[in-house]
């Protein structure tokens, strides 16, 4: 469900606000986009937003592929198995949701998203040292 994020029509003491608040409805781009989550899924699968301004942004929804980079440089596409650790929500691990910071388990070992899953539209990490 999409969120508004627009003025209040109240006062912090609970009164209404005069002018032009009463008359003044809701803007387009006072709504936000609805909540999607990426989740790890051998179907790949992203969607395309409309922006301000005719721009576009596309969020990843589904993804089982990272691109890994080591601290030499290199940088491989790996497959993702699972999420092992996500400091953004305790539920998030069980429900295999990336996220940035969430870690996650590969062929090359843990792997921490650098990337924004929701904003970029690519799964990015750095391999961990354990």
């Amino acid at each position: 469900m999409a969120q508004w994020h627009g003025i209040s029509r109240r006062k912090p003491s609970g009164a209404r606000l005069k002018r032009p608040n009463r008359y003044r409805g809701k803007r387009r781009t006072e709504i936000s986009s609805e909540k999607q989550f990426a989740f790890i899924d051998a179907d790949r699968q992203t969607k395309v937003y409309r922006k301000r301004s005719g721009n576009t942004t596309v969020r990843v929804l589904k993804e089982n592929m990272i691109n890994v980079s080591d601290g030499s440089g290199k940088t491989q596409r790996v497959e993702m198995t699972n999420v092992v650790e996500n400091g953004a929500d305790p539920n998030y691990v069980r429900r295999n949701i990336l996220t940035k910071g969430a870690i996650v388990e590969t062929n090359l070992g843990r792997v921490r998203i650098t990337s924004r899953p929701g904003m970029d539209g690519v799964i990015s990490g750095v391999v961990i040292d354990e």
